[in-house]
């Protein structure tokens, strides 16, 4: 289930949507645990737990039922299907590295939640974000190599200081 902090990004989606402003979460989880916490504009870096993707063909589709009648489950032309997620050594989809960059190249303020800031290339991400003059903010429980280049970094849980920033910034 969605955590405190899945709950305040929706929300300051939802504000900067509403103040005609853009909002996007660029996310290294797979378990859309953002979208159901109600965050629609979500670039998923490595992919989703939910789609399953065909070996051979290439076709995707979306499964939510844990149990398969075989294992590994079949696609319609006979090839195995995976999870549509990114393993390691593989690249991330074209599509949604595009997404990110554009993103951080027109953005004014970039967060770095709850990532050790050193599997490339979303290590990289606050660095593309401060050369376009974005401001930053890390929340991480330690300390990472961003944290000397960050304008702000809070250190604690992200489901405890993202709610409580996020009132405070309504409170205004």
């Amino acid at each position: 289930k969605p955590n405190a902090a899945h709950l305040a990004l929706a929300r300051l989606e939802e504000h900067f949507t509403t103040q005609k402003h853009g909002f996007t979460l660029l996310t290294q989880n797979v378990d859309r645990l953002h979208q159901a916490a109600g965050s629609h504009n979500v670039v998923e870096l490595h992919g989703t737990i939910w789609m399953w993707r065909c070996t051979r063909c290439g076709v995707e589709c979306e499964e939510h039922e844990a149990s398969f009648r075989e294992y590994p489950p079949r696609c319609a032309c006979g090839g195995a299907r995976r999870p549509a997620v990114v393993w390691f050594g593989e690249m991330l989809p074209e599509a949604a590295i595009r997404k990110a960059y554009d993103a951080l190249e027109t953005c004014d303020l970039c967060f770095s939640i709850g990532t050790s800031a050193v599997v490339e290339p979303a290590a990289s991400f606050i660095h593309s974000a401060r050369h376009h003059s974005a401001r930053t903010v890390e929340i991480n429980q330690d300390l990472t190599s961003i944290t000397p280049v960050v304008d702000w970094s809070l250190l604690g849980k992200a489901g405890e200081i993202l709610p409580e920033l996020v009132g405070r910034a309504f409170e205004i």
